[in-house]
């Protein structure tokens, strides 16, 4: 049994429909990434996943139980998280306040303090800067603010939307590499990117999302030698 699911969902705008018939799944412990181009669906599928939108058909099923109409709050509590795309900080709040933002739900609370020594291990530049406003961070920096938030909210699951968006290449690969670090301390994650080298070469398998439908799936080392994933993503 696959720890997520997600089988032959069909997502709308309104009346324009702009996923369909999606299958995927992720086991326990995986690292996998979903490419394609803007447009694709990937945030989309993301925010059906997180409960933030909903499908007209097909299910979601999370450690074996439907989640396809949860509120997003349960789904929070279950263990699914997503960093969203764009990090939406409290920028006015300090980098300590905008962590423990992430500890809201109950199942994170009472760890909250534990968990917090644990994302500063992961992350010591924002221990030494906990009390520095979000506003006055760079961009990478607001990033792992962002991913340790998530990691604040002991996630099962932790589903990053595009978390090299907007960063300098020096920056990607400190965000790719503490991604990695989750990943060894035992955390599944379900990867959004357009930084196709970065996130397969990072993950075991991979799916590849044009226009809402998947149309190749298989193992990350794999794909990075497809001859369309070369020409289409990597421009070779």
């Amino acid at each position: 049994m696959p720890f997520l699911e997600v089988k032959e969902i069909d997502v709308y705008y309104g009346d324009m429909q702009v996923i369909f018939g999606l299958s995927l799944n992720v086991e326990e412990g995986e690292v996998v990434s979903i490419i394609g181009g803007n447009g694709a669906g990937k945030s989309t599928l993301l925010r059906t996943i997180s409960g933030l939108m909903s499908s007209k058909r097909g299910e979601i099923l999370f450690e074996g139980a439907p989640i396809s109409r949860s509120e997003p709050a349960d789904i929070v509590e279950r263990g699914i998280i997503q960093v969203p795309e764009g990090r939406r900080l409290f920028t006015l709040m300090s980098i300590k306040d905008n962590l423990a933002v992430g500890a809201y739900s109950r199942r994170a609370e009472a760890d909250a303090e534990k968990t917090l020594k644990e994302v500063y291990a992961l992350m010591p530049r924002l221990q030494e800067r906990e009390n520095q406003v979000a506003i006055t961070l760079s961009g990478g920096e607001q990033q792992m603010v962002a991913i340790g938030r998530g990691i604040m909210a002991k996630p099962k699951l932790l589903m990053l939307d595009e978390p090299s968006l907007g960063l300098a290449p020096i920056l990607i690969k400190d965000i790719f590499e503490t991604v990695r670090k989750i990943a060894d301390q035992g955390t599944t994650v379900l990867l959004v990117e357009q930084d196709v080298m970065h996130s397969l070469r990072l993950s075991d398998r991979g799916y590849v999302l044009e226009h809402g439908r998947i149309v190749m799936e298989g193992p990350a080392k794999q794909l990075l030698e497809d001859p369309h994933v070369k020409t289409a993503y990597l421009g070779l």
